[in-house]
């Protein structure tokens, strides 16, 4: 990726200004684990049975454990050293439960965290394409962060996105103990997990919604949870959607009266127990409110911008 600036109509391009030491990175991402990755710092450099962690997160939305690594060594096997911690965590669950109350000073109970949605994040300033394809899984739990810095103190952070048409690590795993003790443990979502039980008519309703979605703004993220199938802008939720037998449950991340409702389709549901963000929650079963939908959602959009 070239990066320029623009000075009097004339592009200058801005060279790379290389990390020199992991540590770098490693401050960079969590001084601002929150508005990166959305993601609550629990502990730098936790040590646990003589392995290290280089940063370990909690997920407040998933409520799941993360383990971040920072990378410059370009040979190590990513799919080896992830799963060599996620098996750590899982085989000692109650050591993260402590360190995060302790850290934050809260009081996390285990049936709290949703161990399924624990996952690896590795984070460097490049990948080779052997390791890219290592971990193009559907349903791995180990995610690839790029990270660059340029001399004008920009930083650029992408997740490398899985293909399309990525396959289920499901036939190699099976094939070791320890690999399938920790795959059938961990659970990554994907959408096809949600379209088991709603009818014809819901899953081609939710076809219909989820492609308009994507064309509110650009550079938006499908998010499969385990309750929900997440919309994401620049790193924050602004829409999630439960699909039920029957109809699609809706909230949209905004706090209630922040958004023009004027047809009265939502309920405030500020004080009621649902999955995801926002006060707004709409019942959809039909196509007939469309567009009043998604205008609901563009709004909270540009109110985020």
């Amino acid at each position: 990726m070239n990066i320029y600036a623009l000075n009097s109509g004339t592009l200058s391009p801005i060279k790379e200004s290389p990390f020199k030491l992991e540590r770098e990175i490693q401050s960079i991402f969590e001084q601002n684990l929150s508005a990166v990755m959305d993601l609550d710092l629990v502990k730098s450099e936790f040590s646990i049975k003589n392995k290290r962690i280089d940063t370990l997160a909690f997920d407040p939305q998933s409520k799941a454990f993360i383990i971040i690594e920072y990378k410059k060594d370009k040979n190590i096997s990513v799919v080896d050293q992830g799963f060599t911690y996620l098996s750590l965590m899982l085989e000692n669950k109650a050591d993260f439960i402590i360190e995060y109350n302790e850290s934050l000073k809260k009081q996390l109970t285990r049936d709290e965290v949703d161990w399924s949605q624990t996952r690896v994040v590795f984070v460097s300033t490049s990948f080779t394409e052997n390791q890219k394809l290592a971990t193009n899984f559907k349903d791995i739990a180990i995610e690839l962060w790029e990270v660059k810095r340029f001399e004008n103190q920009t930083v650029s952070i992408t997740p490398i996105k899985k293909s399309k048409s990525a396959e289920s690590i499901k036939p190699i795993t099976q094939q070791n103990k320890e690999l399938k003790a920790v795959q059938d443990e961990i659970k990554v979502y994907t959408e096809e997990d949600h379209l088991v039980k709603p009818t014809e008519e819901i899953k081609e309703l939710y076809e219909l919604l989820r492609n308009r979605i994507l064309t509110l703004a650009d550079d938006i993220e499908v998010v499969p949870q385990k309750m929900y199938i997440a919309f994401r802008k620049d790193k924050k939720n602004f829409t999630y959607l439960h699909l039920q037998k029957k109809n699609i449950k809706i909230w949209i991340n905004a706090k209630w009266g922040e958004i023009n409702e004027s047809k009265g389709i939502a309920s405030n549901v500020s004080n009621k127990g649902h999955y995801g963000y926002g006060d707004y929650e709409i019942d959809m079963n039909e196509d007939t409110q469309l567009e009043y939908i998604l205008s609901l959602m563009k709004e909270t959009l540009k109110k985020d911008a």
